[in-house]
């Protein structure tokens, strides 16, 4: 049932993302004719319209970044917590899978956004020789890639997973924080939005002030000196053992923010 989950949700978001990175685009083209002809000085007209497209460009990035943040919400709110929440909840899926079929369209979107930025931004960098000067970097990094010896290349190759694993759980655990302050406010009678909000705030403060304390107990204790002050990694070591650290303190941080969710999902939701 997850993977009709997730192609509901992508049906439902496609028809408003997938526009927008055709407008991206758009302005992206433009914003590169701009440059190379609208604004060399000939006509005031055409350098006013340069602008205005180069600016449209800029809308388009912040539109395209502001509609991955809102649909977020937006599908987990209107999805499961208004007048869907009582289909939603009658269909043979659990909690988890609702969560997760949210949580992984909403990481592709984001995803998928700072790709799409990337790309608009190459078209508007693109001049004459560039598609050439790119393709040397390319040629380069593969022949410096083929010289690495095979410790680095698995090195390399597992700093690549590891990274993207903490990409990942960073979208996850940013998710989850907005899932659980609406699950939580939408177990009110009243002003749910309202109670959303607050319990966004209130579960931020208090994960800010419990892990001050955290920092400030482990600090009187000298655990960090206790555990590592004979340790003398290898740089690869140490990188990996950060990147692993990271991942632990993001699996730990969304773990949280998930079981607050569920909670609120499965006990006290309340639709009316």
């Amino acid at each position: 049932m997850l993977r009709k989950l997730l192609k509901h949700e992508f049906r439902a978001t496609g028809r408003i993302m997938l526009p927008i990175y055709l407008i991206l685009l758009v302005t992206a083209v433009g914003s590169n004719l701009a440059g190379r002809g609208m604004m060399d000085g000939r006509s005031e007209a055409l350098n006013i319209l340069g602008v205005l497209i180069i600016m449209a460009f800029g809308f388009a990035i912040c539109g395209a970044l502001l509609m991955a943040f809102v649909l977020m919400i937006q599908r987990f709110y209107k999805n499961l917590l208004q007048d869907e929440g009582y289909l939603m909840f009658t269909l043979p899926v659990s909690v988890h899978q609702h969560i997760w079929s949210k949580l992984i369209v909403s990481a592709v979107w984001f995803i998928a956004t700072v790709l799409a930025i990337i790309a608009a931004s190459l078209v508007v960098a693109y001049q004459g020789g560039f598609l050439r000067e790119l393709l040397d970097l390319l040629r380069y990094f593969l022949e410096g890639l083929q010289k690495l010896k095979i410790s680095e290349a698995f090195n390399g190759t597992i700093y690549l997973v590891e990274f993207a694993i903490l990409m990942f759980l960073s979208l996850v655990a940013f998710s989850l924080q907005f899932y659980a302050a609406l699950a939580a406010g939408h177990s009110q009678a009243n002003h749910k939005m309202l109670w959303s909000v607050a319990w966004f705030f209130g579960m931020q403060f208090v994960l800010q002030f419990g892990g001050s304390l955290l920092m400030v107990g482990l600090n009187k204790l000298d655990l960090y000196d206790r555990l590592f002050s004979h340790w003398d990694p290898t740089p690869a070591v140490a990188i990996h053992v950060g990147l692993l650290m990271a991942i632990g303190f993001l699996i730990l941080y969304s773990a949280i923010f998930y079981a607050i969710t569920t909670f609120f999902l499965k006990k006290h939701l309340n639709l009316e």
